[in-house]
């Protein structure tokens, strides 16, 4: 629908490994933290952001010689890095932790990274490995909100160095990941490539470098299906649509929206078009279904023929068109009321003006032409 749809392509390397490197100077960041008892073998663990961990005051009981795997993010101080590592059980008093850092003089020289730490060890031994730096053999891989399957799979291939895209295809359609929001008609059948569009939830994760394709898509299923557990599916099934056309609306409005406000109001448009029987005309659906990106479809376009061409078929598409972040599952949960049916990209910073009236659309969309031709 809207004018100069989806601007910009992914990066070509959306991927990243953390470098090794010392704590210092790096600033205060969110504190990653991954644990693995040992008994598994290549687990993926996506990095959540755990705000306010600081060392506790009293020492704890530990539990010795269980392995635990613990990530150390940059810009944790010392204090951080203690509180990490007494809640975990690895030592048992972060005081004491703290303490030897200061004794050693080693506040500068912790490095970041991820670690294979024994429960019990001798905070001593602990400062010394820190020092040295991490040795486990793993990789981050970054996934970023709006990719679609074949760059999600492009990305995991370049971040693993192991495996290739076509490994990571494989995995899905040969039926070794699995997800409780794989649509009906599938079952039973090969699963075609395309029937995981949308199911993997995009974020950073860690891995180990001998995680198999399985494993990773996996960890990335899940992830999805324990994001849409959290919410309160009810405003979307009272309109008479399922959790995963939920899904497919939020990657309309991820492939659509560039800033965060408008969000909800275009989760409103395709909310107001869909009850009175108005195709979406939502230009990214046509430009996904022509496995293209960074242009405005042409009148051309708006007539191919796909399931996917919203222009033409009424409805939302059969699948979601790319891997919707958390905002833009949100913002179908919580649509804005109002009684808009169209909008047009005003602004060079993303955001859209929102309308009723198609002639007042239209003249927007004039002017928008105008605007960014000028520029």
């Amino acid at each position: 629908m809207s004018l100069f749809q989806d601007p910009d392509p992914p990066p070509e390397e959306s991927w990243w490994v953390r470098a090794r490197g010392t704590l210092t100077g790096l600033g205060a960041g969110a504190v990653v933290l991954y644990v693995l008892v040992t008994g598994g073998s290549g687990l993926g663990n996506w990095v959540n952001s755990l705000d306010g961990l600081g060392s506790a005051n009293e020492p704890i009981e530990v539990e010795a010689g269980i392995t635990r795997l613990v990530v150390i993010p940059p810009g944790s101080s010392a204090r951080t890095i203690a509180g990490i590592l007494t809640r975990e059980g690895v030592v048992s008093s972060a005081v004491e932790f703290e303490a030897r850092v200061r004794t050693k003089e080693a506040g500068e020289l912790l490095k970041a990274g991820t670690y294979e730490l024994v429960t019990g060890t001798d905070p001593d031994e602990i400062v010394d490995l820190l020092i040295a730096g991490p040795t486990l053999n793993v990789f981050r891989v970054t996934v970023i909100e709006g990719l679609r399957l074949e760059e999600i799979l492009e990305v995991l291939a370049g971040a693993s160095g192991s495996y290739s895209k076509e490994d990571f295809s494989q995995a899905l359609t040969g039926g070794e990941v699995e997800s409780s929001y794989l649509p009906e008609r599938f079952e039973g059948s090969e699963v075609p490539t395309e029937a995981w569009e949308g199911l993997l939830f995009p974020a950073t994760y860690e891995f180990f470098n001998d995680a198999p394709p399985a494993e990773i898509l996996q960890r990335m299923s899940t992830e999805m299906e324990d994001r849409l557990s959290r919410y309160d599916w009810v405003p979307v099934t009272e309109r008479g649509y399922s959790v995963y056309q939920g899904l497919v609306m939020a990657s309309l409005i991820e492939a659509e929206a560039a800033v965060d406000e408008d969000r909800p109001l275009i989760a409103g448009v395709i909310n107001n078009r869909l009850e009175i029987g108005m195709p979406l005309q939502i230009d990214a659906t046509v430009l996904y279904a022509l496995g293209d990106r960074g242009r405005s479809p042409t009148l051309d376009d708006l007539e191919y023929d796909s399931p996917y061409n919203t222009y033409q078929v009424g409805g939302l598409p059969p699948t979601p068109i790319g891997a919707p972040g958390a905002k833009s599952i949100e913002a179908v949960l919580d649509p804005s009321i109002h009684e808009y049916l169209f909008y047009v990209l005003t602004s060079e910073d993303g955001s859209h003006s929102f309308f009723r009236e198609y002639e007042d659309f239209l003249e927007a969309k004039n002017q928008a032409e105008d605007l960014f031709q000028d520029g």
